[in-house]
Parts: structure tokens; C-alpha cells; sequence
């Protein structure tokens, strides 16, 4: 059985050394470790023991590694311990929990390979109160960003963390309409959700960098999470990773957009084996990003039109603020809502439909000349109600 780690507060020098070592011992991983210390009782307690009560637990290589301190061990140490100690309350708490401490999240350990060691930024409350994930393509339509947006957004007003992680598309637009609820709502757990990011790098790094500023609204917001140690890049393998703690912190995983070969199925996937519900917002039958979603949609997890829907799938009572004063072109359920529904006004939105099309197309189905056209396409975009998409399509957009 593991040591539960005394009132949950800070991890001394030697223990933080303990479990990082154990972390950084090669051959070592997850499994056999969690053996050793269900067996031992802590991180010291396997270094301590003696060779022949290791000898039952290990092969022989395994128990060579384990008694010669890894390369590396002390640098992790003190990184680890300087990045504690610079910590600035205004840009949010830092903490290191173990597996060990009892502010470690619930959730994760009912997953096979919970991570020996949390880095945190912002916020713990946050990890206690119900989630929801919402993923989605790096690469989403401008449609797409606004339906993130938007269901975040109401989703948070009503009660629910979002968790993401924090990669281009879908996922970013998915914190920034938490954050909205959250600052509009205010700081503390309880008057309403905001946003936990878990990402594929050290705490001490922003993958992809544009995206720092969001981070660092996140950890005065909400909650920056990541089992990796300090100085780790954006190594491929690293995201597919994080994927599992991002579907176990959400009572449900909410896909957007998607492709067929994605991480966010990945991410559907492991949150279905973990029995939380999957849901799938339907999207142009033309649209590559749309057919991972239709995929999920033909293998039983739920079609969503709205974030009414979402609540209802995850038995969640609450109701978003926007309910009886909804902001200009988000539904009271927080769907994007058309802004102009059915374009009935404007014949060039009458013609393009929902699905992106060619401006020849377009020309050939209103009868308006290139010239013609092009100006209330520009019009249209810089009122964002048309998006322009590669290849010199154009697509409707809802407002959010």
C-alpha cells in the first residue's frame, strides 16, 4: 500500500528525490513501479529495502538499475526545486503532488497507468469539481472554433470545468470560451467552471508558443497540468500520452472536429474505456474534419446539436448564466446559433448552404459576376458571418 503523503502540503528534498529517481530509473516504468510501491509503501522505502526482498518484485536487470542513482537525478532535483521556489502568486500556485498525496486528482486513479508525479500550475480546486473534455482538430474550420467557443463557454456557466490541451484548433478555442465563464463569473470554484489544460511538455514550456498567452491566463484562471518533468519538449510520442488523463478528468469527451486519424479519437476511445460518456458534434458530409466525429456518431456515442444536450448526456443540472440573457449569437443552449438563420435575406448566403464552396460555384448559383461577388464575400467575411477557408473556398459561420 502507498504512504499517503502527510496533509497533502509540499514534498520534502528527499522524498521529492525518492519519487523522481524512481521516475528517472531506466527499465523502470509505471507498472513496476506502482508493484514497488504497493509492496513497499513509498518511493524511499523501495531504495531502502534490501536486495533479496527486491529480488522477489524484479528480474535481475531491473533490480541493477534500481540500486544506481540515474543520470540525471540531481538536475531534475534542483530544477524541480527552483521552479517551486519561483513561484509568483499572481501567475498562479505551483505544486508537485505524488501519487501519494491526497490532493492527487481521484480520477486518474482509475486509470491503469496513473502518473507517479503531477506538475501543477494555478489552481488544485479545480481538479475536484466535474469536467467535461472537449477536443478537436488542430486544424479546425472557422465553424468549428466558434462551436468550441461556445459550448465551453456555456458549459462552464454551468458548473463544469472543460478540460483540453492546450494544442492549436479546437482545443484552444475550448479553454478561451471557458475563460470567458470564468472571468465573467469570477475566480473560485463554485461560481461557475473554467478551463484545465494538460499538456505534453514540462510546465516549464508552452507548446505551440503562441498559444503562452492563453497558458498563462489558464494559471490565473484555471489549472495548467502535466506528468512531465520540468525542461521535457513536445516529443511526438508525448500527447497521445496526455491524452488519458484528459479523458479521465471529464465526466465526458465532447469531439468537435476530427479527422479519421486523430488524437482526439484517441482520446474518445480511451474516455469510452474508462465508461464516460462520448459525444460528437456532426459537420459537413464534405469535410474532412468532420468525418471522425460521423465515424463516433455511427459507433454509438452521442449526436449533440447543443450544450443543452451535453448536460443532459452527462445528468448535470446546471444551468448557463447566458439563460435569460444570452450573449448576441450564442443560443441559451450554447449552440452557435446562424446570423442569419437560413440566409432567407441575403441571396448569397441562401446559396452557399452550410457546406464550404468555390466562389464559381457561388457565381454560378446567384448569377453575380466575379467582381460582384468577391465584394460581399469580403463583406460578408469581415462581418464574420462567411469564413475563408485554403483552397479559396467559403464557408457560413455562426457568430460566438
Amino acid at each position: 500500500m502507498i504512504h499517503a503523503q502527510a496533509q497533502g502540503g509540499p514534498l520534502e528534498e528527499a522524498e521529492l528525490r525518492a519519487w523522481l529517481r524512481l521516475i528517472l530509473t531506466p527499465q523502470i516504468g509505471g507498472v513496476t513501479a506502482r508493484r514497488l510501491l504497493a509492496a513497499l509503501g513509498g518511493p524511499q522505502a523501495v531504495f531502502d529495502a534490501e536486495p533479496r526482498d527486491l529480488s522477489a518484485l524484479l528480474a535481475p536487470d531491473d533490480l541493477e538499475a534500481l540500486c544506481c542513482p540515474p543520470e540525471g537525478l540531481d538536475a531534475a532535483v534542483s530544477a524541480t526545486q527552483g521552479w517551486l521556489a519561483a513561484a509568483d502568486p499572481a501567475e498562479g500556485a505551483r505544486h508537485v503532488l505524488s501519487l501519494a498525496d491526497p490532493r492527487y486528482p481521484q480520477a486518474l486513479l482509475q486509470i491503469d497507468n496513473p502518473p507517479l508525479l503531477l506538475f501543477a500550475l494555478g489552481e488544485l480546486a479545480w481538479l475536484d469539481t466535474p469536467g467535461v473534455a472537449i477536443v478537436g482538430s488542430r486544424h479546425a474550420t472557422a465553424q468549428g472554433l466558434d462551436h468550441a467557443r461556445a459550448f465551453a463557454q456555456a458549459l462552464a456557466e454551468a458548473g463544469l470545468t472543460v478540460v483540453s490541451g492546450l494544442a492549436d484548433g479546437i482545443d484552444a478555442a475550448a479553454h478561451e470560451g471557458a475563460l470567458q465563464a470564468a472571468e465573467a463569473g469570477g475566480k473560485l470554484p463554485g461560481l461557475g467552471g473554467s478551463t484545465i489544460a494538460v499538456v505534453g511538455t514540462g510546465l516549464d514550456r508552452v507548446y505551440p508558443r503562441k498559444n503562452a498567452a492563453l497558458a498563462r491566463r489558464i494559471a490565473r484562471q484555471g489549472l495548467l497540468l502535466s506528468e512531465f518533468l520540468l525542461g521535457t519538449p513536445p516529443l511526438p510520442p508525448n500527447f497521445p500520452r496526455r491524452n488519458r488523463i484528459v479523458a479521465a478528468l471529464g465526466r465526458g469527451t465532447l469531439v468537435v472536429e476530427a479527422a479519421l486519424q486523430s488524437g482526439s479519437l484517441i482520446t474518445a476511445r480511451l474516455a469510452a474505456d474508462l465508461g464516460r460518456e462520448v459525444l460528437a458534434i456532426p459537420g459537413s458530409i464534405h469535410a474532412p474534419q468532420s468525418r471522425g466525429c460521423h465515424a463516433l456518431i455511427k459507433q454509438g456515442a452521442q449526436l449533440v446539436e447543443s450544450a443543452a444536450d451535453v448536460l443532459d448526456a452527462l445528468a448535470w443540472g446546471g444551468v448557463p448564466r447566458s439563460v435569460g440573457g444570452a450573449a448576441p449569437g450564442v443560443s441559451p443552449t450554447g449552440g452557435a446559433e446562424p446570423a442569419d438563420p437560413g440566409g432567407a435575406d441575403d441571396p448569397v448566403l441562401a446559396a452557399m448552404g452550410h457546406d464550404p464552396v468555390s466562389q464559381d460555384a457561388l457565381s454560378a448559383r446567384t448569377g453575380l459576376g466575379p467582381a460582384e461577388l468577391g465584394a460581399r464575400l469580403l463583406e460578408l467575411e469581415l462581418d464574420g458571418r462567411v469564413a475563408r477557408l485554403p483552397g479559396q473556398l467559403f464557408q457560413r459561420r455562426g457568430r460566438a
